[in-house]
């Protein structure tokens, strides 16, 4: 009889304690997030991780990140967004543009001339996807969009100053608008992932490349050109590149509803701002990179800037054709896009 007094005290001092104990013992994932963006890069330290370690501590610890740069996990850059689709990743951080013709409506951030300022642009581009090709991405849980900042020409035979400059030359772009837009100002466009940029230099399979300045380190540009030509900013921004930070849907679905929670409160227009201004904020450290070694920099004034923005036009007329094509309203698409991106920079 004691013993079985003493088993059901136990048994409701269990049950008591129950709650308790639960409370303690909430449930913790862990996510894998992968991209290729090189471990000691701007984007990773300052950006992906920063990001990562916030998520970390708005949800207590219950969510923890097994960080893979540099395509650590396998596969190509133009695999990413696939990995996150089919569950082999839980987030990923990539370009649309490395699968051209997939996300057709976004490619309107990446014609030229478009951007302002990289924070500006990232919150229209959230917007913008929102309104207008929310199922662009309905295959995964969007987390940001984002741009970089103003993208330039990095050349090692010669410096650029006007479209003819480019002439003969074998130019890297990184999607297919921006090679279409190196082939109207008169380069050989080559398309290639950003982690081929070296070699491809090294080897002459191209003679120079268009990366935003923030990018130039780690690809160690500035130690393989001599030349670089940048837009002043009265003149327009020549091109940005668009990325996505994405989530397997089926994995965010499966969180519960409290770290849903943290994830959704690290998502959306603030935290593509955040990425938008993060990337352009490594712009002048790099550029200073580039000074440092004695690189001749030139900087395209705006009447010089006149003539590239004339030769570029056309592609932004064959990709309104191209939407107008695939039953979208391609002029709207675009000044949706341009009245997004002037209503963000003027705040």
């Amino acid at each position: 009889m004691i013993q079985r007094r003493t088993l059901l005290q136990s048994g409701a001092a269990v049950a008591l304690g129950a709650p308790a104990l639960i409370g303690f013992a909430q449930p913790s994932v862990t996510l894998k997030f992968h991209t290729f963006m090189s471990p000691t890069s701007n984007v990773w330290l300052n950006m992906h991780k920063a990001w990562m370690d916030k998520v970390e501590k708005d949800s207590g610890g219950r969510i923890k990140f097994e960080a893979y740069p540099a395509m650590q996990l396998g596969g190509s850059p133009v695999q990413l967004y696939d990995q996150a689709k089919d569950g082999v990743v839980d987030i990923v951080w990539t370009l649309p543009g490395n699968t051209p013709g997939r996300f057709p409506r976004t490619e309107v951030f990446e014609l030229p001339f478009m951007m302002t300022n990289a924070e500006a642009t990232s919150k229209a581009f959230w917007e913008y996807v929102q309104t207008k090709a929310a199922d662009e991405y309905r295959d995964i849980h969007p987390i940001a969009f984002q741009v970089h900042g103003p993208g330039m020409f990095h050349v090692k035979p010669r410096v650029i100053t006007q479209p003819d400059d480019l002439r003969g030359l074998k130019m890297r772009g990184p999607t297919r608008q921006i090679t279409k837009m190196l082939g109207y100002l008169g380069a050989t466009p080559v398309g290639m992932p950003l982690p081929q940029i070296p070699d491809a230099l090294s080897k002459g399979v191209i003679d120079g490349c268009v990366i935003p300045w923030e990018v130039v380190p780690s690809v160690k540009v500035h130690e393989l050109v001599s030349h670089h030509s940048e837009f002043d900013p009265a003149g327009g921004a020549l091109y940005t590149t668009t990325f996505v930070m994405g989530m397997n849907k089926a994995r965010y679905e499966s969180l519960p509803s409290d770290l849903k929670k943290v994830i959704d409160a690290n998502s959306g227009i603030e935290t593509s701002a955040f990425l938008g201004r993060t990337q352009q904020a490594g712009d002048a450290p790099a550029r200073k990179l580039a000074v440092e070694r004695g690189n001749k920099i030139h900087t395209i004034g705006m009447e010089q800037a006149q003539e590239f923005r004339r030769r570029a036009r056309q592609v932004e007329v064959e990709w309104v054709q191209d939407m107008d094509k695939r039953g979208f309203n391609g002029r709207d698409l675009l000044d949706t896009a341009r009245k997004l991106i002037e209503k963000h920079t003027k705040r």
